[in-house]
């Protein structure tokens, strides 16, 4: 037990918290880009507008974790953070691409030339990027688990080849089911705040359709991708399915996809969306606990990776501090723009 409670421990778990963060808050607002993407009916112009106004007034604080994930990697665990950017900076350097370009199409799509041509063009640029970016955050995350990224890659070399080095670490079927999970989670994260954001009964119905298929590709994708462990990634099969967590997540994730579905089936909205955050959160978790307490596997422990404790001791205190103006400041932002008088409608 006290092993979970050193310097080094306690810090991944900070950075996997952030990462959680992530997945509830920005994961929702690509997911939103893929809803943009899919937009169809007569009500395709009222279902990109809600999404809009969903997003908008809060899309930029969510990136604030995903910066904490980074700056704490390349602080406490620097061996980490070269390993994996070298040997994954093909899908990094697309998922920043994608980071980018979405918000950039965003914000010219709202104060562009309001134009046909000019919202379609700037439109399929924020779909585009808001499909690709999940899917190679999860491919990432899936060679990470599987093991291919391995610590002596932060020298540098590439005596195997190009491909060997740098493609076909991430480039398995594995990495791509993890992908799909990461995109239909996120998906369903949205669809189901997008009911709650939704004053109207015909919008609901339509996001409350869309949460429905979403999570059901999740769920296949996930187990799928549990399948796929067992030949790409056996390390992380045997810990998902043999750990002493192995039973409680599953069950955690069974019972939080079953209040889902039924909270949206009988138009409980808010808590449809504790349901698919707790479901979210459930199947993020099963990486960090199947694969502890390495952090790149099979040869990098936490213990191993992590920086001087004359590094993460100042960081955690740092990162106490910091909690204590970033926290309030974020519930505030979420107050003003997010409760039911910020964003209910005129009669």
């Amino acid at each position: 037990m006290s092993d979970l409670f050193t310097l080094p421990v306690m810090l991944a778990g900070v950075i996997i918290v952030s990462l959680n963060a992530y997945v509830l808050l920005a994961g929702a607002d690509f997911g939103g880009g893929v809803w943009d993407f899919f937009a169809t009916g007569e009500r395709r112009v009222r279902q990109r507008t809600l999404i809009a106004d969903a997003i908008g007034p809060v899309w930029e604080a969510n990136h604030v974790w995903l910066i904490l994930v980074v700056v704490l990697l390349f602080t406490c665990f620097p061996g980490a953070f070269a390993a994996i950017s070298v040997t994954l900076h093909i899908p990094l350097l697309v998922m920043l691409v994608g980071i980018v370009m979405r918000g950039a199409a965003f914000t010219f799509r709202t104060y562009d030339s309001q134009r046909d041509e000019v919202q379609r063009r700037w439109g399929r640029i924020f779909a585009i990027a808001s499909l690709v970016t999940p899917i190679v955050l999860g491919v990432c995350v899936g060679a990470i688990a599987a093991g291919r990224v391995h610590g002596e890659n932060a020298a540098g070399f590439a005596s195997a080849g190009f491909l060997a080095s740098y493609v076909t670490p991430w480039l398995t079927g594995f990495g791509f089911a993890i992908g799909v999970t990461t995109l239909a989670l996120f998906a369903q994260l949205a669809a189901v705040y997008l009911t709650v954001e939704a004053r109207d009964t015909d919008l609901q119905d339509d996001f409350r359709r869309r949460a429905h298929i979403a999570q059901g590709v999740a769920l296949v994708a996930a187990g799928l991708a549990l399948i796929l462990a067992r030949r790409d990634a056996p390390n992380i099969s045997r810990g998902l399915l043999e750990g002493w967590h192995a039973v409680p997540l599953l069950l955690a994730v069974a019972l939080s996809a079953l209040w889902t579905a039924l909270s949206l089936r009988q138009r409980t909205f808010h808590a449809a969306r504790i349901g698919a955050a707790a479901q979210a959160t459930a199947i993020l978790w099963g990486w960090p606990l199947a694969q502890f307490p390495w952090l790149l596997p099979p040869d990098v422990s936490i213990a191993d990776a992590a920086a001087p404790a004359t590094t993460l001791r100042p960081v955690l205190i740092t990162l106490g501090v910091g909690a204590l103006l970033l926290l309030p400041s974020l519930a505030y932002l979420f107050r003003v723009f997010k409760s039911s008088t910020a964003v209910a409608k005129p009669s």
